[in-house]
């Protein structure tokens, strides 16, 4: 087995016509034969360079509306025929098959070309046949072909050409990429026609988008995908300026984006350790901030800063008044003079993320050992109208609104979590307690005087009425949570002995 090969004979048939006509002047230079077909015959022989089609090399035309073009010994025996049995090579050149030592072909992109709405014959008449078969006889015969599916692998093609051809370890990567490109082109093809919301068996098809310096720790190993067929999320943003990510960053940088993106209206969050220490919604995205790092000023160093709002100078002038230390900021943009002066942090990591990418994914997927947790992803937006008042006194107007407010922040803190909001503002927040009154007496004491007048809002429901009693005791005058406990009648009751108003939303929102 040599190590390099060179590349007398290529095949080439792409949808993606970037960087085209750049390799094929490499073969051309490097002394190979293109062979080709459709489109990319057409585009090869418009930039004047000689190329063959595929008809000519099988002897026969296109057939069945192009279903069969490079299904064919002509090509596939070339392709596969094993360059260290002397019987394989006696037995194409009995055939008159040249070899082939390259193929190159991207795929029709199938997962961004249908929807639920697409018919079942138009996604079916999307479906490569022949592009996978060459793919996959390239990748399985590595030690001699060089299957190609990746743009981006051009450059480094056109390099080792003119070092006398691919190298083995080159050519092994290649292959791993085919297959992985493969897997997830069947895998968009099996989540579509499968129907049922839970597959019998599923395909988790993902990019890489960069290796990370380390995991959670120094010593663990990480890198960052993107899912292929997914249209928004943290994996879109387009980072600016800063340091590399690291893993906890993507970690924190989500939950910002989960948070500050659930409202409509100017919101800010500071995040720590993927639970915002400070929420709020503003007038504008200047009070909006204000609000939020006034929420717990001591936390808020070294947090994340999410924004559903382009940043303005007011923001990076508060940041600056504070001498805050930010390790990242997301946001749909950033103003031009906010951003020049943001820059002079260096290490801050800056990430645009536009609000078309704001798109959840319908399912989040987890990972525990040996296997996968997948779920349907918690939207929030309940309706406010579907809620049941269950005490005496019903809440006033203001504080349904920061109980609404509360209870869109306390879903996208960790659980077990408590939020006390006022003025739609979160002044006190208890996350990740094994004991949900424990939760609620954090939220209590990162409140301080201002819990007084506040409502509070939980995502689970309150086993015991201790809890009520934590409210009352601070001053809280509203509450917001599920409901569904056995001992229901007994927090409602203590609610109504203390005064409080209180909500059952009929939903829970644990977030692990």
């Amino acid at each position: 087995m040599t190590d390099r090969v060179p590349v007398r004979r290529a095949l080439i048939s792409v949808h993606d016509k970037s960087g085209l006509i750049d390799l094929a002047r490499a073969l051309v230079d490097a002394g190979a034969d293109i062979v080709s077909s459709g489109g990319t015959a057409s585009a090869i022989a418009e930039a004047g360079l000689p190329v063959t089609e595929v008809s000519d090399v099988t002897g026969f035309p296109e057939m069945l509306d192009g279903r069969v073009k490079t299904l064919h010994p002509r090509l596939h025996g070339g392709i596969l025929a094993d360059r260290t049995k002397p019987e394989h090579m006696e037995t194409i050149a009995s055939h008159e098959i040249a070899p082939i030592d390259l193929v190159v072909c991207n795929l029709y992109p199938f997962d961004k070309n249908v929807s639920a709405e697409t018919s079942e014959k138009d996604a079916i008449a999307l479906i490569d046949v022949g592009g996978p078969s060459m793919l996959r006889a390239a990748a399985k015969n590595f030690a001699s072909v060089a299957p190609v599916v990746d743009v981006e692998d051009y450059e480094s093609i056109i390099e080792q050409l003119k070092e006398g051809g691919l190298t083995l370890e080159f050519r092994r990567r290649l292959a791993a990429k085919t297959f992985a490109h493969l897997s997830a082109y069947d895998g968009a093809i099996a989540r579509w026609f499968g129907g049922e919301e839970f597959l019998e068996r599923i395909n988790v098809s993902a990019e890489i988008i960069e290796i990370l310096r380390y995991g959670e720790n120094p010593h663990q190993r990480a890198a960052a995908y993107k899912l292929v067929g997914a249209s928004g999320g943290i994996a879109f943003a387009e980072q600016l300026q800063g340091k590399e990510l690291s893993y906890i960053n993507y970690l924190d940088l989500d939950a910002a984006f989960r948070l500050s993106t659930a409202f409509t209206e100017p919101a800010a969050c500071i995040v720590k350790h993927t639970s915002p220490c400070g929420v709020a919604i503003g007038s504008d995205i200047d009070e909006a901030y204000r609000l939020a790092f006034e929420c717990d000023t001591r936390s808020a160093f070294g947090g994340i800063i999410g924004l559903n709002r382009p940043v303005t100078m007011g923001v990076v002038e508060q940041i600056r008044e504070a001498d805050l230390f930010v390790e990242c900021i997301v946001a749909p943009e950033f103003e031009p003079d906010a951003l020049e002066l943001l820059r002079k942090r260096k290490n801050l990591r800056l990430m645009r993320l536009p609000a078309e990418r704001w798109a959840l994914d319908a399912v989040d997927v987890k990972s525990i050992s040996g296997g996968l947790l997948v779920q349907t992803t918690d939207m929030l937006g309940d309706d406010r109208y579907q809620m049941k008042v269950v005490t005496k006194r019903e809440p006033s107007a203001e504080e349904w609104v920061d109980l609404m407010f509360a209870w869109t922040v306390c879903a996208r803190v960790k659980s077990n979590s408590v939020v006390l909001a006022n003025g739609k503002q979160a002044i006190g927040i208890g996350a990740g307690q094994m004991s949900r009154v424990e939760a609620f007496e954090i939220a209590v004491k990162r409140a301080g005087d201002r819990a007084k007048g506040s409502v509070a809002a939980s995502e689970a429901l309150f086993p015991f009425p201790d809890n009520i009693e934590v409210g009352a005791a601070a001053g809280c005058t509203a509450i917001i949570q599920p409901g569904g406990s056995v001992r229901d009648d007994e927090v409602i009751a203590a609610a109504d002995q203390a005064g409080l108003a209180m909500v059952f939303t009929g939903v829970r929102h644990f977030w692990h």
